[in-house]
């Protein structure tokens, strides 16, 4: 069978791609990746980067191991290709099983990727050693399962002994059993779909022109030339747009397109739908905007300035997006019986979630006047809110399918490709696609705050914390996404995990012209603690005693306070963790110099409130159905996006019911 391509400097070339000979047509410089995904439809062979840094597009080419992102068509003629989709024969490989039984794959989008990279290594080394394993596997990166697993998995599958996991408490009957993922099988061998990999008759694809400054006027934007680009279906501005014309998870203030300023480098201005990827970058380019530059606030501090340019002219509290006030106790009180004070100011960066899948979507109009969504978003139900408000048609007319999901952490909270994919397919009335590349992504999407944290801290000689103040400032970028929550857990934990009798809190999240910043594994509570607990061992240099020590003198227990005033009755671990430490500590004394290498133990605590917390109303619910013959089926409106839920649930049913799993 031929697969053809529209490309007319297209040459034949030849491969045996897992076992079975095929001919393709394509251009010299065309992508084996490409070929793989776009025409042969074998999408197990993932593009995380399109730049050859993550792996997951690795397959075995000629007996040996290769990005498949990286090689051209013409250094592939004859070539013999194996991807995911060739490595089971009707079973699972027993490469797969181990990673399956290893816990080694969880959101998945990265497991092809190692798995090939492990066959070609075991082929070559049966019984590799471990740096062997490592230089095998160098080119591949796992954001969400951690080494280790896949580490074992790889052992397991060389037929060497693995390491034994600690022993697990069982009360229950399902709950904290060992339970493979259900989805594991499908993320193993290749078949498990993710948004990128779905293509459908007559599908468009759609490119959006992003804002080269940080904060301008936008005058005007002439999308003519790039209309008159052949194989160009729609070039779509704010003015198009039937509905709504701005979106938010939280706040409604972050624009679909933008329509009288831009506010970041990364602002949609304008979105080229055309029949490819290739014609929509090249229309891209034949856009004109006229901008008028404004000044440009570049951190938050600047922000809160009374003379600052306001980002959002119309917000009622400038360019405060929130503020936060938190007070117990007597703190200059606190301050007057202390023994030693510190002050210190603490800063930390923007940070990137760096989930492997870049973010990607699919529309479909349907003929009934609905339109489905194809996505990985975080929060579903969001999504179809955000994208029926913009077409201002009712939710019930468009429906999200959330595909698999390669990692989120945070990122994939707030709508990126969307609303924009809903928008094109809607108007065009053809199946649309968008896909980000990974520039894009790492320019577009929100990341864990930067901080300025000023901290004064009071103690006792014996280490007794009295007093604690904190003045906490946020960059949370040009739009709102999820800077008021994130920011009000920084300010409850700003006193890390510890009992201060006498505190204050002071907290700004502010407008700059910045990425946006929003929801991140630690959410708010990762930049307060690493400020907290470099303060406690800057207080124990100063009062002479161990970091250990001083943990001990102050952590968190049951019957203990926190800084917001709530008293622990259960669930307060800590402490017994903190005393594993301590005794693992005293067996092994790093103390060990190696050349320009010292091995010593660094010590931090850190704890964070599970859901909402501050009194918030934190509640969620499902449905399950149960058949007659035993079996139940469960409907959540969550989103699996590697962190196991879907294990999670089936084990919940199974404890409340009393069923196998």
């Amino acid at each position: 069978m031929l697969e053809e391509t529209a490309m007319s400097d297209s040459e034949t070339y030849n491969l045996v791609v897992n076992g079975t000979a095929r001919q393709v047509l394509a251009t010299p410089k065309t992508l084996l990746m490409d070929v793989l995904r776009d025409q042969l439809r074998l999408t197990g062979t993932k593009d995380g980067c399109s730049t050859g840094h993550c792996g997951s597009c690795m397959v075995i080419k000629d007996g040996e191991p290769v990005r498949a992102c990286l090689v051209p068509m013409k250094r592939s003629d004859n070539a013999h290709i194996t991807t995911i989709e060739g490595l089971a024969n009707g079973a699972l490989h027993p490469i797969q099983q181990a990673y399956i039984d290893q816990g080694a794959t969880q959101c998945g989008f990265c497991t092809p990727g190692f798995i090939m990279a492990t066959k070609a290594l075991l082929d070559k080394h049966p019984d590799p050693t471990l740096a062997q394993i490592y230089d095998g596997h160098k080119f591949n990166i796992c954001r969400c399962t951690g080494h280790n697993a896949i580490l074992r998995a790889i052992q397991q599958a060389a037929g060497q002994p693995v390491a034994a996991l600690p022993a697990v408490k069982q009360p229950l009957n399902a709950i904290s059993r060992p339970l493979p993922r259900p989805d594991a099988i499908a993320k193993v061998t290749g078949a498990g779909i993710y948004a990128d990999d779905l293509y459908v008759e007559g599908m468009l694809y759609a490119r959006a022109l992003r804002s080269a400054h940080p904060h301008a006027l936008l005058n005007h934007v002439d999308v003519s030339r790039a209309k008159m680009l052949p194989g160009v279906v729609a070039v779509l501005t704010a003015a198009d747009i039937p509905g709504r014309k701005d979106c938010g998870v939280h706040e409604i203030d972050w624009p679909v397109l933008c329509y009288d300023k831009v506010r970041y480098v990364g602002d949609a201005v304008a979105l080229v739908v055309a029949e490819s990827e290739d014609i929509a970058a090249r229309a891209l380019e034949l856009i004109d905007v006229d901008y008028t530059l404004l000044p440009v606030i570049s951190g938050p501090k600047e922000a809160a300035q009374p003379d600052a340019v306001l980002l959002h002219a119309h917000h009622p509290t400038g360019n405060f997006k929130a503020k936060y006030h938190l007070e117990n106790g007597d703190v200059d009180k606190g301050f007057a019986e202390s023994d030693v004070i510190v002050e210190r100011e603490y800063r930390t960066q923007f940070v990137e979630h760096a989930f492997i899948e870049p973010e990607a979507a699919l529309a479909m109009p349907e003929a009934n006047g609905r339109l489905t969504v194809y996505c990985g978003g975080q929060i579903p139900f969001g999504d179809r809110e955000q994208i029926a408000a913009s077409l201002n048609v009712p939710e019930e007319r468009v429906r999200v399918i959330n595909c698999l999901i390669g990692g989120g952490f945070g990122g994939k909270e707030d709508v990126s490709v969307q609303v924009h994919v809903a928008l094109a397919a809607w108007l065009t009335k053809r199946p649309v696609k968008m896909v980000l590349s990974r520039a894009e992504s790492l320019r577009v999407h929100p990341k864990r705050h930067a901080t300025i944290i000023k901290l004064k801290t009071g103690a006792k000689k014996d280490g007794t914390l009295v007093a604690h103040t904190a003045e906490i400032y946020g960059d949370g970028g040009a739009y709102a996404s999820l800077s008021n929550h994130v920011m009000l857990r920084a300010t409850t934990h700003a006193a890390g995990p510890n009992e201060v009798p006498n505190v204050r809190v002071d907290t700004y999240a502010m407008y700059t012209n910045n990425v946006p910043c929003g929801a991140f594994r630690g959410f708010g509570v990762t930049q307060s603690g690493f400020a907290m607990e470099s303060q406690m061992n800057v207080l124990a240099a100063e009062l002479g005693i161990s970091p250990l020590e001083m943990r001990r003198k102050n952590i968190l227990a049951v019957g203990k306070q926190t800084l917001a005033g709530h008293t622990l009755t259960e669930s307060c671990g800590l402490p017994d963790c903190l005393e594993l430490v301590a005794a693992e500590m005293e067996r092994h004394p790093f103390v060990a110099v190696e050349g320009d290498k010292r091995r010593a133990w660094g010590l931090a605590c850190a704890y964070k409130n599970t859901g909402f917390g501050s009194g918030a109303y934190d509640a969620a619910g499902a449905e399950v159905e149960v058949y007659a013959n035993g079996r139940a089926a469960v409907r959540a409106g969550a989103a699996e996006i590697g962190q196991g839920l879907v294990g999670v649930l089936a084990q919940i049913v199974a404890e409340e019911v009393g069923a196998p799993q």
